[in-house]
């Protein structure tokens, strides 16, 4: 997910709602009022320059960047992190920047969670101006890449100032390693502790005077097997998330939210549930009526006896053969958006030596974090204070504020980890974080509340990722090149109707059609549109967003036209990959690893299969082999190759390649929501099914293209190949064709003989 905010509800401009500056108006002079350079230790806000990389590759957008950096006298270095640990790992990647600029000990790094306050915390990636804070987007360490780099650069610089005046010798005779500063020549050493409050009182460095460390020099950036600092807190049960948060008098509690997507409360009832043991109230609230309890269980009980009269007259009523139905017939109307189109796709479809036709089916699909949505509040008069694993802290702050009747800087948001989020913490209604304030205000804030979505809550709750359905015609030239592609995507936006509307052009939602064939290969004619269709159904980036299906598509037919041509599925993609040179070389460099030239014997039951897709400015490839038996799909062995610039944490990208692949399995395997007159039929994970750690392919090699560019998502980039790789490899080895997910080997047989 990935969006350059522009306008919202009460958010025409957030820098002046937590600073009283306007951004446009945010001098160097006001941003220094918001660093700390006092006490016993050393607390920086290093500035970087106006120009900053923004986005991924070095592109230069106007903005300031506030990253902090704290020294303690107990020589421990405190990175303050602005974007949320949701598993990814930034809270070791992020740390690692600032080390390697710092020449500290790994040992010595800590992370805390920055708090909700713009644009010193504010996601450049999103707004240049860094009037957002959030995570999402694969953006954490491309955004905060510079930003981090100077922050180190500036704070060791102090520090060797603070050590030459003490010491009384020239700073450039001061070497720095390891955490330790020390003039060989007169044999003085300290630490940064020792020195942390004296630098805390050197002037803050001009940011053009830095001099950052050229890549060959790296000793952190780059290694590997370093360390994940919150993995002891994690695997001890020491780490907090907002289910584990407990504060004096607090209360428990569970909504009950319209059965249909769209329902209305009319009236409710709650005298059985106030006759449970343990429930303290019953109030209603925007998204539902919320029954308060002294314990869950309590909560829990109480809601199963609450009585609720729904109006379901703008609710979706529909089940997902109708919704299905209705998409196809949308995709024969000739109204659509353009979302690309490169010379007449129709002349050259007539001149082509061979088309082929082809219809895809996507199902909407649930996030299903291993961390259900929790938060907790605590409400005064003038104050509101939230704790949980917030992915949009402004947005969120915002929404609370609006929920509590408080203004955006009266409320105070504590970070936590998130157990998990692939996208659902992040929307625009912020809609727990609203519950949890709405419910504060409607108890009156006599005491804190923590709100907890059960599993079925999180399952049928919605916020999913869009149903979609896309129909491609593509024809190939006489000697096997394709000529020309035309695809018409059906699908809800996720933008239209929130303030990321601003980001639509022309009525195109540009995350419901990324991705496309058009962007990732060299194709003459090409004819790409979008139709939206209307429902109440809410949706929500999903990990990966529109590469999630518009990899899928895209790969299976050109695997498919590959095999039309009569060419080999890789040589094929090489030979549309003239302009996209890390395509190329990561789809090489993949095959080779593979051992693409040593294919399965055919009639064996194996086969594989190939995939390749850019997504947030990464390239991934993926060469996935499976074997078939019956109706049974067994993936043995994935080989996946990345190129995301430099490796700041090579295992961390590794885990995150292999994360992506699991998550994606279980998508093509598994996943699907669907609904039943309008009621979504799934409940928990017996209906709606995760990858079993037995399915997980037992074989998962990860390679890192060397760079020395600069750092580019890699959170969401490696699940976009992993499902069109399995089909691929399926049709290899079985010869069936599956354009319909999740995949199900027995009706895509029956669908053939049809």
């Amino acid at each position: 997910m990935y969006f350059r905010f522009r306008d919202g509800r009460n958010l025409k401009d957030p820098v002046s709602l937590w600073t009283g500056v306007s951004s446009s108006e945010l001098t160097r002079r006001d941003f220094i009022k918001f660093t700390s350079l006092a006490g016993a230790g050393l607390t920086l806000g290093a500035l970087v320059p106006e120009a900053v990389n923004a986005a991924a590759g070095g592109s230069a957008a106007a903005g300031l960047a506030m990253p902090f950096v704290r020294i303690d006298p107990d020589n421990t270095v405190t990175v303050i992190s602005k974007h949320v640990e949701a598993g990814q790992g930034v809270w070791t990647g992020l740390p690692a920047v600032v080390a390697e600029e710092l020449d500290a000990s790994w040992s010595q790094m800590r992370i805390e969670s920055a708090p909700a306050r713009v644009p010193m915390y504010g996601n450049f990636a999103f707004d240049p101006r860094g009037s957002v804070q959030g995570t999402g987007g694969s953006t954490a360490m491309a955004n905060s890449w510079m930003q981090l780099r100077q922050a180190g650069a500036t704070a060791r610089v102090m520090l060797v100032e603070a050590a030459a005046a003490q010491w009384k010798v020239p700073a450039g005779e001061i070497t720095v390693s390891e955490g330790v500063l020390e003039h060989q020549k007169s044999g003085k050493k300290a630490t940064f502790g020792e020195l942390a409050a004296h630098a805390a009182k050197m002037p803050v460095p001009d940011p053009k005077d830095l001099k950052l460390k050229d890549p060959s020099q790296f000793k952190v950036i780059g290694r590997d097997k370093l360390p994940r600092l919150d993995s002891r807190a994690k695997s001890s049960g020491q780490q907090q998330f907002a289910i584990d948060v407990m504060l004096p008098g607090m209360m428990t509690a569970v909504v009950m939210r319209p059965p249909r997507f769209g329902g209305k409360v009319v009236s409710f009832d709650a005298t059985q549930a106030k006759a449970v043991p343990g429930v303290v109230d019953v109030v209603q609230i925007p998204r539902g009526v919320a029954v308060v309890g002294r314990d869950m269980w309590s909560a829990k009980k109480g809601r199963e006896v609450l009585q609720v009269t729904w109006d379901d007259s703008g609710a979706e009523t529909r089940g997902t053969a109708q919704i299905l139905a209705e998409y196809k017939q949308l995709a024969q109307q000739p109204d659509a958006v353009k979302a690309a189109q490169e010379g007449d796709v129709d002349a050259a479809l007539k001149k082509a030596a061979h088309t082929l036709d082809a219809e895809f089916e996507f199902p909407y699909l649930a996030h299903a974090p291993m961390e259900p949505l929790t938060a907790v509040a605590r409400l005064s008069a003038d104050k509101c204070e939230i704790w949980a694993g917030c992915q949009f802290q402004t947005i969120d702050q915002v929404n609370a504020a609006m929920a509590a009747g408080l203004k955006p800087d009266q409320v105070f948001i504590n970070t936590l980890a998130a157990g998990g989020t692939f996208g659902r913490r992040a929307n625009a209604e912020s809609d727990y974080i609203a519950e949890v304030a709405s419910i504060a205000k409607a108890v009156g804030g006599k005491y804190p509340v923590r709100l907890i979505w059960t599993r079925e809550d999180d399952i049928m709750g919605g916020r999913y990722r869009p149903m979609n359905y896309h129909r491609i015609t593509a024809g190939l030239s006489q000697d096997g090149k394709v000529i020309a592609y035309k695809q018409r995507v059906v699908g809800q936006s996720i933008m239209a109707g929130t303030p990321f509307a601003a980001m639509m052009k022309d009525g195109l939602d540009p995350t419901a059609v990324e991705g496309h064939a058009a962007e990732q290969y060299d194709i003459e004619n090409t004819h790409v549109t979008w139709s939206q269709p209307k429902s109440a159904v809410p949706v929500l980036w999903w990990r990966s967003v529109g590469h999630s299906h518009m990899s899928i598509s895209k790969e299976i037919m050109f695997d498919e036209l590959a095999e039309a041509a009569g060419k080999d599925p890789v040589a094929f993609r090489l030979a549309h990959l003239e302009k996209h040179p890390k395509h190329a070389a990561v789809l090489r460099l993949v095959a080779e690893k593979a051992g693409w030239d040593k294919p399965f014997p055919k009639g064996s039951g194996r086969g594989r299969g190939v995939a390749v897709q850019e997504s947030f400015n990464t390239v991934v490839a993926q060469v996935v082999e499976v074997t078939v038996k019956g109706d049974t799909i067994t993936v043995d062995r994935v080989v996946c190759a990345v190129h995301c610039g430099i490796a700041i944490n090579p295992d961390v990208i590794k885990a995150q390649m292999q994360s992506g692949i699991g998550y994606g399995l279980a998508a093509a395997l598994h996943g699907k929501i669907t609904f039943t007159d309008g009621r979504v039929d799934q409940t928990n994970f017996h209906q709606y099914a995760v990858l079993r750690i037995n399915e997980m392919p037992r074989d998962i090699e990860v390679h890192v293209v060397p760079s020395t560019d600069a750092p580019t998502g890699v959170g969401e980039p490696g699940l976009p190949p992993i499902a069109p790789a399995v089909a691929n490899a399926v049709r290899a080895a079985a010869g069936i064709k599956l354009r319909k997910l999740p995949f199900d080997l027995a009706e895509a047989r029956r669908s053939a003989k049809a």
